[in-house]
């Protein structure tokens, strides 16, 4: 074969090759965007309703949906970074709290037995 022709069947194949793999990429795209878009129905056609007992409009919906997805997020953020500092052994405001509070208790606890000791010793 001559080298013109090895070189356009080269030329072929990997232009089929790449359009392929963008179909694929294309293929799973539109399915994301289709499950979206199904959630983002799904979650308007939600009859919401105000403290007065009238129905949200679109706009209010998405206020109150991005306020919720805001909110999950803030808690999986927090429950992500408990889990890190537990695993590499890093003390958490709430543990470092904890400890001053033991530690206070303890001092009174201390404070009060040397106080009795006295009493005794002066007996």
């Amino acid at each position: 074969m001559k080298t013109k022709t090895i070189i356009e069947l080269l030329t072929l194949s990997s232009s089929i090759y790449v359009l392929a793999r963008d179909t694929k990429l294309l293929d799973r795209i539109n399915e994301l965007s289709e499950k979206g878009k199904d959630n983002i129905n799904k979650a308007m056609a939600e009859s919401r309703l105000d403290e007065n007992g009238n129905e949200l409009e679109f706009l209010d919906k998405v206020i109150l949906k991005t306020n919720e997805l805001k909110e999950e997020l803030y808690e999986k953020i927090e429950e992500l970074i408990v889990k890190f500092y537990k695993k590499i052994n890093v003390a958490h405001a709430d543990d470092i709290k904890s400890l001053h509070e033991k530690i206070e208790k303890l001092d009174n606890t201390v404070a009060l037995l040397e106080a009795r000791l006295n009493k005794l010793e002066t007996k």
